[in-house]
């Protein structure tokens, strides 16, 4: 062969990554099209919204913390039924993926789970803010007040994975660590516990169940938001009830009972 003809390793390598690159592109397109000839793009939001049975959601909720944890729950509790119920886009979204809301995000103890999946729901359906119109936002801030406010769990499955009386404690704050911290303290019982892994399928569920309250009162044309955005009274962003995690009274893990071993 003349030096015209051949063709280098490194062009020859070039040349293939750049055919699956194309080939990629165009599969992630037809991706796309396939939501869009189904009834909506991904790319587009806010997305439709049918309403559904609050204890249903939060039945689905409880069940699928066992498999997603807190905030995949909340996420497939509501989006698994309009999957069904509507089609796409709901159909397209990759709702498994959100399993890393575990333990406050990929287990770091910050922003419970089940209130992350809960302003995704809120911010996907009612969308940003346009003129005066309603604000996702708003309503997963009213969510995390909620939950701060409410003595946990506040719903109780029908069939209940753990049939031991669950204590009620109430955290003060959205944070996973505080509010399983609080738990933990009041029930003695670890983190590994059967009792508090269904503590948190219950939290979890009513999250769910609340959430679902609140779509279904925007559904209507019924739903005042009572979020506020915090920021805007403390000029940073922040929360109302620093105090929960800093100074003394930060949760510790109860003493683990001796085994005699």
């Amino acid at each position: 062969m003349s030096d015209n003809s051949t063709v280098s390793r490194r062009q020859f390598i070039s040349g293939a990554g750049l055919v699956a690159i194309g080939a990629t592109a165009a599969h992630f397109g037809s991706f796309l099209s396939n939501a869009e000839a189904k009834g909506g793009s991904t790319e587009k939001w806010p997305w439709p919204y049918v309403k559904l049975d609050p204890a249903i959601t939060a039945e689905i909720a409880y069940e699928e913390w066992y498999r997603l944890f807190c905030g995949g729950a909340v996420v497939s509790s509501v989006f698994g039924q309009l999957r069904e119920k509507i089609g796409e886009p709901y159909k397209s979204f990759p709702i498994d993926a959100f399993i890393f809301l575990e333990g406050g995000v990929s287990g770091w103890g910050t922003i419970c789970g089940s209130n992350a999946g809960a302003n995704i729901v809120t911010n996907l359906i009612i969308g940003p803010r346009i003129a005066n119109s309603d604000d996702g936002a708003l309503m997963g801030s009213e969510m995390l007040q909620w939950y701060c406010d409410a003595s946990m769990p506040v719903y109780t499955p029908k069939k209940p994975r753990v049939t031991a009386e669950i204590p009620k404690t109430t955290s003060d704050s959205p944070l996973c660590h505080v509010s399983v911290g609080k738990w933990m303290k009041a029930a003695g019982k670890e983190l590994k516990s059967p009792e508090r892994k269904d503590r948190c399928a219950r939290v979890t569920a009513s999250v769910a169940y609340h959430l679902v309250e609140l779509l279904n009162a925007w559904k209507d044309g019924k739903y005042e938001t009572k979020g506020i955005i915090p920021s805007a009274n403390y000029g940073i962003t922040a929360q109302n009830n620093c105090t929960e995690c800093h100074g003394s009274n930060i949760p510790s893990p109860p003493i683990a009972k001796a085994t005699g071993k």
